[in-house]
């Protein structure tokens, strides 16, 4: 079994399995029978806090690109459309989560993925790469949590 690496959120622990790759959008990816499952990653689901509204605009399977917009979250703290990872064939969406979205909250790494793609291709990272571009995304989200998001360090 992988070992988690961990991202400190303040007080906050946000784990990471070391079994799968991550996307800057705050996304995981793990390669499942040929195809790519992704899900939010729990840096993602922390800031979003208790997910309970997940739309799709489009239906699979589609031909997906790059940072083309998929769909809408809404949670407690925010409102957000949701970008394509990747370019692919999306192939499938979890139909759970389209009745309860919750798994998001609980299950983030299992039972909360989102969608599958076929011929992923995309800008996939590491967990070590992900955990250093969260370094500088934590220093800008704090300042917006705070209400200082136009002062510099």
């Amino acid at each position: 079994m992988s070992e988690n690496l961990i991202f400190m959120m303040g007080e906050f622990e946000a784990e990471f399995p070391s079994d799968r790759k991550y996307c800057a959008n705050h996304m995981w990816a793990i390669e499942i029978d040929s195809k790519v499952r992704f899900g939010f990653t729990a840096y993602a689901v922390r800031l979003l806090q208790d997910v309970y509204f997940l739309d799709w605009l489009l239906d699979a399977p589609a031909a997906i690109k790059h940072q083309q917009e998929m769909g809408s979250i809404e949670s407690k703290k925010a409102e957000s459309s949701l970008y394509a990872p990747v370019t692919g064939n999306l192939v499938q969406f979890n139909e759970e989560l389209m009745e309860d979205p919750s798994a998001i909250n609980t299950d983030k790494y299992d039972g909360g993925w989102l969608f599958e793609v076929e011929n992923a291709d995309g800008p996939l990272l590491t967990p070590s790469e992900y955990l250093d571009s969260l370094v500088d995304a934590w220093k800008k989200t704090e300042r917006t949590i705070k209400g200082q998001v136009n002062q510099s360090d």
